[in-house]
């Protein structure tokens, strides 16, 4: 067990930065291609005995004007990264670096908004009221979507004896976001089935600087210098982006002028509502299906019974709705521990309003002011000290109270 906070000693955080320049880099090299992610991060847990520590974090030079962090890698110290008494999110969605606002129109989107700044209230909370007004469409419309996904994966099979569950999923997923938002199907606007393929070009020019491509023939030090040096511009995706962006204009009128009626600039509006959909709604999507199938998939025989006969059973009741997805406890546990096991957001950014101290389960640290703060959440999500054989996919993690 963890001592009381109080009695936690308070220890000066371990890790080192490097030379200016060449430090980043090093760092970079090691994330990427010499280590690998997870090996990066557990290395230097080891090496400091800490879960708490400072390094670099990627891109780096050119890209990120200050890539140094404090690694926070446990379930206790994580939760600072969402405490903001004490941090501001302003610009650090994608960490030390921030893409250009040329993908979002020229507009500081909504997700690089600190909580602060007015027109983060004005624009969650017009989308969310937007969004609790479709409630009862949600369920009904996601069924349809999700049957025509399965459908589609079954005439593969039959077909062609295999079937690329990505593909689909991220078809069904534009769709359904598309549709959910904008109250049609995207075919009937002008980007027709080519929207998730223009969107995933949009996100990979975003967020290549904290990737990698795997691709074999590709020299590394050749990717390094394409991807991770220098910012990838808009203009190798601005027709593209122009065309969903001019999807969503014609076909969510009603919505923009909605926005237009509360004080917001339409084509400001716009760029936001382009961003929901495709890097908060559809780029979520893209990572949790495949993720939550492949561990439901590994669960086995015995656990596709359970399931299939707690979900019949529920459903039996009177339908899918909320109150019927309340009873599903080992439904719900499963996704619950797909999202631990393999979190859909695997990064947290956040800088330090002011000095401060943290804890993680052995001992406390002081954060200065301005100090960035970064946390790796497939790991503080594996903490052993939280979790029973942290890195096993447990379906009834979450069943009954007190599971873990």
């Amino acid at each position: 067990m963890s001592a009381p906070l109080s009695d936690l000693p308070i220890r000066q955080i371990p890790g080192d930065y490097g030379l200016p320049f060449f430090g980043p880099i090093r760092d970079r090299l090691k994330y990427y291609y010499t280590q690998g992610e997870v090996e990066f991060f557990k290395t230097r847990m080891h090496k400091y005995e800490s879960t708490v520590f400072r390094c670099n974090m990627p891109p780096g030079p050119f890209m990120a004007r200050d890539p140094r962090v404090v690694c926070l890698l446990d379930a206790v110290s994580f939760q600072t990264l969402f405490d903001n008494s004490k941090v501001e999110k302003r610009d650090v969605l994608d960490g030390t670096f921030m893409p250009s606002t040329a993908f979002t129109g020229g507009y500081r989107a909504c997700a690089y908004l600190d909580p602060s700044e007015p027109n983060h209230a004005v624009l969650k909370g017009f989308f969310l009221s937007f969004l609790a007004g479709k409630h009862n469409i949600f369920i009904p419309l996601f069924r349809q979507t999700i049957s025509g996904l399965f459908s589609g994966l079954e005439d593969e099979v039959s077909s062609k004896g295999s079937s690329n569950f990505n593909n689909l999923s991220d078809s069904a997923s534009f769709e359904f976001v598309f549709r959910l938002l904008c109250d049609k199907s995207p075919s009937e606007a002008n980007i027709g089935s080519k929207g998730p393929k223009m969107v995933d070009m949009w996100l990979f020019c975003q967020l290549a600087p904290l990737m990698t491509l795997g691709l074999k023939f590709v020299p590394k030090f050749f990717e390094d210098l394409l991807i991770h040096t220098f910012p990838l511009p808009f203009l190798l995706v601005k027709s593209d982006y122009n065309k969903v962006y001019e999807a969503f204009d014609k076909s969510a009128g009603p919505l923009l002028d909605e926005a237009e009626r509360i004080g917001l600039k339409r084509d400001e509006a716009c760029h936001n509502l382009v961003f929901l959909a495709g890097f908060n709604a559809y780029g979520g999507m893209k990572r949790l299906f495949p993720a939550l199938i492949k561990w439901v998939g590994a669960g086995g025989e015995d656990l596709h019974r359970r399931l299939a006969d707690e979900i019949r059973a529920a459903v039996k009741k009177g339908g899918v709705t909320l109150s019927a997805l309340d009873e599903m406890n080992l439904t719900k546990s499963v996704v619950y521990e797909a999202l631990r096991i393999e979190p859909p957001v695997p990064y947290q950014y956040a800088k330090a309003k002011q000095d401060f101290t943290i804890h993680n389960h052995e001992s406390s640290f002081l954060i200065k002011k301005g100090e960035m703060l970064f946390g790796y959440q497939p790991l503080a999500t594996k903490d052993p000290k939280i979790f029973e054989n942290p890195d096993e996919f447990v379906a009834d993690r979450f069943v009954g109270e007190g599971r873990s």
